[in-house]
């Protein structure tokens, strides 16, 4: 196995490069309802409450993150690559539900789908790519891992936006989402091969190691409360993911009271996934060079000033910078919290565990639509923001004092 199995970004460079662009496809298909869907709830299917408009990503957020965890038990049981198609397979349906969906029941049930896509598909190609990089580059590649799959989301919101304000909001915005979708599984089916492989290679080289031969419950109780350092790292990504939930659902309705257009509402809601993507180049390996905590609790940090600078600003171009720096806060910590846990992961459970850090982070998506959709009918929407700039800033401060550094400087 050691003859033919290599650990480092170089000796896999084709997987590599073809995992990241399969990643790109699976933001693609999270970023065709970015800019459209808040937006169809209330001109389409007439829904006025933001707590009821909020309902699909509730319905996305609780489902992801139970299939995130259910993916990382999986890919250490069956292995990566199935897991992987599967996901694909529960994509095909949701551009199709969207164009022909008669009532909000049918789009939630799109995001039901889309959940299980999403948490099947991105949960197996993060963990693909820690099997193939190995220690030394795990930080850059998470970075590209998460670049690509943000940047496909900011360009897909930017794109459906301008076919929405050209053709209208149903069905030209999703045909993309066809396209990915039967892109996507092809890729995955044809080309990508397994990396559980890689994982067992890496495993004997830490045979030694303590916490080897957990079980799934074991797991889940480590990443959640049994080991500080991950516990700190799964609260955080459970706010960060409150924040992108924000994102998605609340801020286009601010904005569209505010008086924005299609086009303009489109093009924030491409900004900042898009500052986020490209900042993920240069963060993630940065996290190898200088260790990962520091970037984490500056990134929290960042994102609660960008997100009060929202909430108190009532200009475009305002609205622009804000969400620049929202984007290069989450891009300080979105790759950072993967590599950690890599980090601190055994291999023989690595893949359960960023399984776990994935079901709470992305419970934050449906926390964060409950919270500041309730928040929002119960006083207003700049309520809710605030609210959200707040349970930030509390995170960063969380994590500087329980986590402990995962990659000492050298």
């Amino acid at each position: 196995m050691t003859s033919e199995v290599r650990l480092g970004i170089g000796p896999n460079l084709a997987q590599f490069t073809l995992l990241v662009g399969v990643n790109a496809l699976v933001g693609a298909m999270l970023g065709q309802e970015r800019t459209v869907l808040p937006l169809l709830a209330e001109g389409e299917f007439g829904l006025t409450g933001v707590t009821l408009t909020l309902t699909f990503i509730v319905a996305f957020g609780l489902v992801k993150a139970v299939t995130n965890l259910l993916a990382g038990t999986l890919a250490d049981r069956v292995g990566r690559k199935p897991v992987l198609i599967a996901g694909w397979l529960a994509g095909l349906p949701v551009p199709l539900i969207l164009i022909w969906a008669p009532n909000w029941g049918w789009v939630v049930a799109a995001n039901v789908l889309l959940g299980v896509n999403q948490g099947l598909t991105w949960s197996t190609t993060v963990i693909m790519k820690i099997d193939l990089a190995g220690p030394a580059r795990r930080g850059l590649a998470m970075g590209l891992n998460e670049a690509a799959g943000y940047l496909a989301v900011a360009g897909t919101a930017l794109a459906t936006g301008l076919v929405a304000a050209r053709y209208g909001l149903r069905p030209e915005p999703f045909f993309m989402g066809i396209a990915f979708a039967g892109l996507g599984l092809g890729l995955s089916t044809l080309f990508v091969r397994e990396t559980h492989d890689h994982a067992r290679l890496e495993a004997g080289d830490r045979r030694h190691e303590a916490g080897a031969g957990m079980r799934a419950s074991e797991v889940l109780a480590e990443a959640t409360f049994r080991n500080r350092t991950l516990a700190a790292i799964s609260q955080a990504g459970l706010v960060n993911n409150l924040n992108d939930g924000m994102a998605w659902g609340l801020l286009p309705i601010f904005y569209a009271a505010a008086g924005l257009g299609v086009g303009d509402i489109g093009l924030l809601a491409a900004v900042y996934p898009a500052v986020w993507g490209l900042g993920q180049l240069g963060t993630g390996a940065l996290s190898d060079r200088i260790g990962r905590k520091r970037l984490i609790v500056a990134g929290m940090v960042v994102q609660a000033v960008a997100i009060g600078l929202i909430a108190s600003s009532t200009s475009f171009r305002s609205w622009v910078a804000a969400s620049v720096v929202l984007g290069a806060g989450t891009a300080m910590v979105y790759p950072t919290l993967l590599a950690a846990v890599g980090d601190v992961a055994h291999p023989e459970w690595r893949a359960s565990a960023v399984g776990v850090y994935r079901l709470w982070r992305d419970a934050g998506f449906a926390i964060g639509a409950v919270v500041t959709g309730v928040v929002a009918d119960l006083s207003s929407i700049g309520s809710a923001i605030w609210l959200v700039a707040a349970l930030t800033m509390i995170s960063g401060l969380a994590v500087a004092a329980l986590m402990r550094e995962t990659r000492p400087v050298r």
